[in-house]
């Protein structure tokens, strides 16, 4: 793994007790990665998460990005919250460890209206716009999304079978992902398909 991608790399490795897996937490900027049977796990607000996986080695992973793409820097930034970083670190993570371009399937979330004060930025449409768009080009399929709305979302996904399980946030404890996503707008700045994916509460 070369250094641009081993600095956004998920380093929150635990033992999950509530599904007696490995898990791998991951937040804005940051991927995932591996060929083990363990869960990746993130929360998403008008950020973007993309599950993608090989459909016969199982090999997996995650990425969790905020904006498209950095004007600034122009459309390829070398950080992983960009979106089109973001995407091309992980796919290029996911062929090194030994999937195939041809296997590769997407699931894809996020993108929900929680961020008020960047309402008219339409963050998480731009979003969701994105990642279609860019998995469409890139001749992924999508097999299923959950993404705009108004809620939060909890992401637990399972790359070695491709399970997703989805939890709709509709009331948070506290202001924490709200916070975070801002602070993180601020740095940066400075539809729905159905599919194999279970929505509990």
């Amino acid at each position: 793994m070369n250094k641009t991608a081993r600095e956004h790399f998920a380093t929150n490795v635990y033992y999950d007790r509530s599904f007696d897996c490995d898990a791998a937490k991951i937040l804005p900027g940051e991927f995932y990665c591996t060929m083990k049977d363990m869960m990746i796990v993130t929360v998403l607000g008008s950020c973007v998460a993309a599950c993608i996986r090989d459909r016969v080695s199982g090999i997996g992973g995650m990425n969790h990005f905020m904006l498209p793409e950095n004007n600034e820097d122009g459309p390829v930034s070398a950080s992983a919250r960009y979106g089109t970083y973001a995407m091309e670190v992980l796919i290029n993570e996911l062929l090194k460890t030994g999937a195939r371009r041809e296997n590769l399937e997407a699931k894809v979330f996020g993108g929900g209206n929680v961020l008020r004060g960047l309402t008219a930025l339409n963050v998480g449409e731009r979003n969701a716009s994105f990642v279609r768009q860019y998995l469409r080009a890139e001749n992924i399929p999508i097999l299923a999304e959950d993404l705009n709305d108004i809620h939060p979302r909890k992401v637990y996904y399972f790359p070695r079978t491709g399970r997703v399980l989805v939890k709709k946030l509709r009331e948070l404890n506290n202001n924490t992902l709200v916070n975070r996503e801002q602070d993180y707008a601020s740095t940066l700045s400075g539809g729905r398909i159905g599919g194999d994916v279970e929505l509990f509460s």
